[in-house]
């Protein structure tokens, strides 16, 4: 029997402004454009929403009416549910409706779209719990499988996860898998009761990036065909794992191409075969066994053709960028000021850091594509910009908050002199 879990993750970055040198010390808004550029975070949500989330979650609850074994799972991050509240709650209001369905998964993850794994455990210890109380305000629901940021992977990062987790989701990558298949769920080394999901990303390669692609041998992709695929794996594996974007439906794959003609009769083409159903992770992991264990000693992440962290810093100025924002983290939680914190973890968001990868090539092509700005070194420079600004912020509250405690402290001791 072949369970597929399709599983979807719903993000949009708060991108950051052209914010010039002389930006610095007079304003303190980093991401909203209000302009009409490719930096407006207002506009293009709205666009996304109207291309994408809207039609697909009504296609998927559709979806989800009229197969009964038909099931799906996503992950939101916070910066993504802040958006959609503030801007267009009409999406929110149509994700609860496909939660309430009872047939939908929501994944744990960090709130902000951040590596602070590699770069800090506390603060992203502090992401998780604070993406989980969000997910628990708008949804009622509490996550039981863990995917990270960018499916960031490693065997520290499943030894954490292990505490508190059912399951936690991985890229299927050949260089730790060797002769064995994604298709069947496994023990990350080290670990005692947690499950890992790897991506079939072949099959969700094809609907994600080559579905329209006319130079592809296989195009165009039909939903028969398919399914055809899914069912070789029949006596081959335990679970086919679909994960993606869900911006693939409608935005990076055009309704005009038959994405979404696709989608709706991609489950009933699966549910053909008597062995064939859909689940969740979290039954996924309770339905089937552990094929063995894996190993994975260094970060495997779902990016470019060498699944490794180089898209977000693979170069001097990504390193150098992610290096000082992280860099401020003492000084930011002495402040006790909230509006610094946000800002601070807003600027972790790893789109910030994808947006200065200088790769070419085959990959080039997808990174140009989801640069909204003009290169990655301007994108270098209106982040540093706004980091450094946002540095003098934090120095300037350490300092008043230091005259502040002299100032009590003199007052005490003349008060205590006079009695």
């Amino acid at each position: 029997m072949s369970s597929v879990v399709l599983y979807f993750q719903v993000h949009q970055p708060l991108r950051i402004k052209k914010y010039r040198v002389f930006d610095m010390g007079n304003s303190h808004e980093y991401f909203n454009d209000e302009g009409d550029s490719s930096l407006n975070n207002k506009k293009i949500l709205r666009k996304v929403a109207a291309k994408s989330y809207l039609p697909a979650n009504e296609l998927i609850l559709k979806l989800l009416k009229r197969h009964k074994e038909f099931k799906a799972s996503y992950s939101f991050s916070g910066v993504f549910l802040e958006q959609i509240v503030k801007y267009a709650p009409e999406v929110l209001e149509s994700f609860q409706k496909l939660v309430k369905t009872g047939k939908v998964e929501i994944l744990g993850e960090t709130y902000y779209h951040s590596l602070s794994f590699f770069y800090s455990r506390h603060e992203f210890e502090s992401q998780v719990v604070l993406h989980e109380k969000t997910i628990k305000k708008l949804f009622g629901y509490t996550p039981k499988v863990f995917r990270n940021t960018e499916l960031a992977y490693n065997n520290d990062l499943a030894h954490w996860a292990d505490k508190k987790y059912l399951g936690i989701l991985a890229e299927g990558w050949d260089s730790f898998l060797g002769w064995r298949s994604p298709n069947f769920l496994y023990k990350p080394q080290g670990t005692t009761k947690i499950k890992l999901l790897l991506k079939n990303y072949k099959l969700s390669d094809d609907i994600a990036f080559r579905f329209s692609q006319k130079s592809w041998p296989e195009f165009p992709l039909t939903a028969p065909k398919f399914a055809s695929w899914v069912n070789q794996i029949n006596g081959n594996g335990d679970v086919v794992n679909l994960f993606m974007d869900y911006e693939t439906f409608g935005e990076h794959q055009w309704k005009e191409h038959g994405i979404f003609d696709f989608l709706e009769n991609m489950p009933g083409e699966i549910l053909k075969h008597p062995d064939n159903d859909f689940v969740t992770p979290t039954e996924a992991c309770k339905k089937y066994p552990t094929m063995d264990e894996v190993d994975v000693p260094y970060v495997v992440t779902w990016a470019d053709t060498e699944r490794d962290l180089s898209a977000w810093v693979g170069n001097q100025i990504q390193k150098s960028a992610i290096d000082y924002i992280y860099s401020m983290e003492r000084e930011i939680n002495k402040t006790r000021d909230a509006r610094l914190l946000d800002d601070w973890r807003k600027m972790q968001t790893s789109d910030h850091f994808y947006y200065m990868c200088t790769k070419w090539f085959s990959d080039g092509d997808v990174h140009k594509y989801f640069n909204p700005y003009e290169s990655p070194y301007d994108a270098f420079i209106s982040y540093m910009n706004a980091a450094s600004d946002l540095k003098l912020r934090v120095n300037e509250k350490l300092n008043q908050t230091h005259i502040e405690h002299i100032a009590l402290q003199k007052k005490w001791a003349k008060s205590v002199a006079v009695s």
